[in-house]
């Protein structure tokens, strides 16, 4: 499975962005998808995460009520609509993708992952 992450860049605190990852390489509804991010001198946090059919998703406490995942099966796209951002959003966002239909939270279960796009939030 290839990942590619795009639409990061800079963006002033309070606005909005949505990144994109195309998947490609096996049947896109076979797997549940989610989103990482990595800000500088951090590890690795989980963001998002979706399901197969986009019934069920689970997001981080930080980002509950500002950002959205959702996919579209049809386009093998998995998306994340981010909004009110802060300036402890900037990061790499990666997307990542699990052999399992079902949603899941642990980074260590997910079997795919993107090149990362990066996110900047200015004060």
């Amino acid at each position: 499975v290839q990942l590619q992450a795009s639409g990061g860049g800079l963006v002033q605190a309070g606005g909005s962005l949505r990144l994109s990852c195309a998947a490609s390489g096996r049947t896109f509804s076979s797997l549940a998808m989610g989103w990482f991010r990595q800000a500088p001198g951090k590890e690795r946090d989980f963001v998002a995460a979706i399901n197969w059919s986009g019934g069920t998703t689970y997001y981080a406490d930080s980002v509950k009520g500002r950002f959205t995942i959702s996919r579209d099966n049809a386009k093998n796209t998995v998306y994340l609509q981010m909004g009110s951002l802060k300036p402890e959003d900037t990061a790499v966002y990666y997307c990542a993708a699990r052999s399992t239909i079902v949603a899941g939270t642990q980074e260590s279960t997910y079997d795919y992952w993107g090149q990362g796009t990066l996110v900047t939030v200015s004060s």
